[in-house]
């Protein structure tokens, strides 16, 4: 039942953070299975992401991505590696700078995992119009743009209030994203 006091689209709201517990809960078993850390799994997923766009990954953009210092950019580097899931490769233009790749196992591992979800929800997004469609990504891009603006505003807290809780520091702080792309 929706409650009459909650501002209109909070029913959504709702229905979101429901979609994105289930995703997390689904990812983490994925990673479980697999002998991976829920990080391990986001790691890959940015690595992939970043090579369907075009996008050169260093280990300082990853760890800045993941919240990561540059000592648990490392060593998530080092366990992805050791599992035969990326590798680093030196910059063929800086070949101080590394740059990571995705190897074909680690796909082959998502896709096993993850391909009848996203056929599934391929299947389900068929189903809606083009104006529709243009209307869901709207607003998931806005969601998506609006959780960034957050962080951006420093609503996650300061960096001692985030080591406090567990998260770390940033990847990066004190040293320059040259630095870190040379682990």
């Amino acid at each position: 039942m929706v409650d009459p006091a909650e501002p209109d689209g909070m029913d959504l709201v709702h229905l979101l953070r429901e979609v994105t517990l289930r995703l997390d809960l689904a990812g983490a078993q994925f990673a479980g299975r697999n002998g991976l850390h829920p990080t391990d799994l986001r790691a890959l997923i940015g690595l992939l992401d970043a090579a369907r766009a075009g996008t050169e990954s260093t280990p300082g953009r990853l760890g800045a991505g993941l919240g990561l210092n540059s000592a648990g950019t490392t060593a998530l580097i080092d366990r992805l590696e050791r599992l035969g899931l990326i590798r680093r490769v030196r910059d063929t233009r800086d070949r101080r700078r590394v740059l990571l790749e995705v190897d074909e196992r680690a796909v082959a591992l998502g896709r096993s995992f993850f391909g009848p979800l996203i056929d599934r929800t391929l299947a389900l997004l068929a189903t809606f119009e083009p104006g529709e469609q243009a209307a869901i990504r709207r607003f998931l891009s806005g969601v998506r743009d609006t959780v960034g603006e957050g962080e951006t505003a420093g609503e996650r807290g300061t960096v001692g209030e985030r080591e406090t809780a567990g998260e770390g520091e940033t990847a990066g702080e004190g040293e320059t994203d040259e630095a870190a792309d040379r682990l």
